[in-house]
C-alpha cells in the first residue's frame, strides 16, 4: 500500500478520538500540540486524559460511541481492540469523508500516524508504510540522537533572518541565494556549541554586516549561558 506524506494543519479544526486509554491519551496530546479541538468519546479516561478533561483541553463524551459523533471532524482516532466496531468506524468516516486511523490496523486506515522527531519547527516523519511501527520508532530514535535540539533554535534563526530580508526589500534572486546559504552553513554547528560569536559572523556573513542574534531579535539567555 503506498501513502503521500503529506503534514495537516488542524489548528481550531475538530478532530475526535474514540478511547480512553493510554494509546488514546498519546494521540490526544498530538492534536492538542497540533492546535485541534479534541473530542474524546469513551465511557472512561485513563489518568492522563482526565486530568487533561479537568484542564479544560479536552472534551469528553462519557459514553459509548454512538452513529454521528464525528460529524464535522476532520480527522479521526479509533483506540478501540473491537474487530467489528473499527469496521463500523471506518464505514461512516468513508461515507462522510473524514480522516481515519486505526490504531495498529493500516489496513482500515484512511491515514496512518508516522513516528515523528520534534525540534521546535523541525518536523522529521518516519514511515514504514504499515509494515512495521516499531522500525519506525527504531529510526526516530536513531535520527533523535542525530539531529539535537540547536535544530530548534537553527529554524528559529532562519525564520527571523528570512523576515530580516523581507523587510529589507531584498530583491528575489539575492534574498533566495542569501538564505540558501545561509541554511547550508555551519549555523547548527555553532548554534550546537553555543558560540555566538561564531552565530554571529556567519550572520553578518550571509546577512549583512552588523545582522546578528540581537538584531534578529532572537534570545541568548535561555540556550546560551
Amino acid at each position: 500500500m503506498a501513502y503521500i506524506p503529506i503534514f495537516l494543519d488542524v489548528t481550531g479544526r475538530e478532530c475526535m478520538v474514540v478511547g480512553g486509554g493510554e494509546v488514546a491519551a498519546r494521540k490526544v496530546e498530538s492534536l492538542l500540540q497540533a492546535g485541534a479541538n479534541v473530542k474524546v468519546v469513551s465511557p472512561s479516561l485513563s489518568s492522563l486524559l482526565s486530568a487533561a478533561v479537568a484542564g479544560g483541553s479536552v472534551m469528553h463524551i462519557a459514553r459509548h460511541y454512538r452513529p454521528g459523533d464525528m460529524s464535522g471532524c476532520v480527522i479521526v482516532y479509533a483506540a478501540t481492540d473491537d474487530p467489528k466496531f473499527q469496521r463500523d468506524l471506518v464505514a461512516e468516516a468513508r461515507a462522510l469523508g473524514i480522516l481515519i486511523n486505526v490504531i495498529d490496523v493500516p489496513e482500515l486506515c484512511t491515514f496512518i500516524s508516522p513516528a515523528v522527531v520534534n525540534r521546535g519547527d523541525l518536523q522529521i516523519a518516519i514511515s514504514t508504510s504499515g509494515a512495521s511501527p516499531a522500525f519506525a520508532a527504531r529510526l526516530r530514535r536513531t535520527l533523535e540522537d542525530q539531529f539535537g535540539t540547536e535544530y530548534s533554535l537553527t529554524l528559529e534563526v532562519l525564520r527571523a533572518a528570512r523576515r530580516r530580508l523581507h523587510a529589507d526589500e531584498i530583491a528575489p534572486a539575492d534574498r533566495m541565494r542569501r538564505l540558501k546559504e545561509l541554511a547550508e552553513s555551519a549555523l547548527p554547528d555553532a548554534i550546537a556549541a553555543g558560540d555566538v560569536a561564531a552565530i554571529d559572523r556567519i550572520l553578518a556573513t550571509h546577512l549583512g554586516a552588523g545582522v546578528n542574534l540581537a538584531t534578529l531579535g532572537v534570545a541568548r539567555a535561555e540556550h546560551f549561558h
